[in-house]
């Protein structure tokens, strides 16, 4: 009962954030897990597999319960959705299904660089003057499937990516991180396919798990984030989120830093 407890304060915690930010929470989620899943003993060789892999699942429930009301406020933009979520379905799919053949150092490695990169990004603030237009159908496919391939090896819904790209085209920061949200749905879902495929064979996984999927954790990081995450999209709509931005990069670059000396 104590890890399930601290599954759901730590579900707490990410998804009020993945409301506010339209993130799915996977990048901060995801070494979390990871240690959580090592002080328990559960497989050692396997333990980011199965935090990626539950993650990806957690992103479809969490982003689902902030779109509900980021949609209240009229603001995601669906057709922009619709466009971008084709190629980042397939990239997603592909890295997810291609995960379990990697070593665990590697993918925790892959993470941190990824992780370091978003956050520096978070924290900067930088973004280049908007060219107030998405690209055409097949430039955006390949842009989709470049983020969907990161998305599925940090198990994130991409928004961290998507979401300044949208910026970058002109679409307002509200609109863009609601619609981050919603495009983390079909990805989460796509992803948590891919995570359960490339573990269905895996011998030794602990009680409970489905594939790369441990469902204890799962059911009560859903219970507690799918309760908060609404609340943090509430507050994304009432108060400036900067602090909050500078505060959640430095919480990922202290949990990139705690995977890369974990698993060096």
């Amino acid at each position: 009962m104590t890890w399930i407890a601290g599954y759901a304060v730590t579900g707490a915690l990410i998804g009020f954030l993945a409301g506010m930010l339209g993130i799915g929470g996977g990048m901060m989620l995801v070494p979390i897990l990871a240690a959580m899943f090592t002080a328990q003993g559960l497989i050692p060789e396997h333990n980011v597999h199965l935090a990626l892999g539950t993650c990806m699942a957690s992103i479809m429930f969490t982003a689902a319960a902030g779109v509900r009301e980021h949609q209240r406020h009229g603001v995601v933009d669906w057709g922009v959705a619709r466009r971008m979520v084709p190629g980042m379905v397939v990239g997603t799919l592909a890295s997810t299904a291609a995960a379990g053949f990697l070593p665990q150092r590697a993918l925790a490695l892959a993470f941190a660089v990824i992780v370091f990169a978003g956050a520096t990004q978070i924290l900067l603030g930088r973004k280049p003057p908007a060219s107030r237009s998405l690209p055409a159908t097949g430039p955006l496919f390949a842009v989709g499937v470049i983020i969907g391939v990161i998305s599925g090896l940090v198990s994130a819904g991409g928004a961290f990516l998507s979401m300044p790209f949208m910026m970058f085209c002109g679409i307002p920061v509200r609109t863009a991180i609601a619609t981050a949200a919603a495009i983390s749905i079909p990805v989460g879902l796509v992803g948590t396919v891919g995570y359960i495929g490339s573990g269905w064979n895996v011998p030794g996984l602990p009680s409970g798990s489905l594939g790369f999927v441990y469902l204890p954790a799962l059911v009560a990081l859903v219970a507690a984030s799918t309760l908060t995450a609404p609340f943090g999209a509430r507050a994304a709509h009432r108060m400036p989120v900067d602090t909050l931005r500078r505060i959640f990069a430095g919480s990922l670059f202290l949990l990139a830093t705690k995977m890369v000396v974990t698993y060096w």
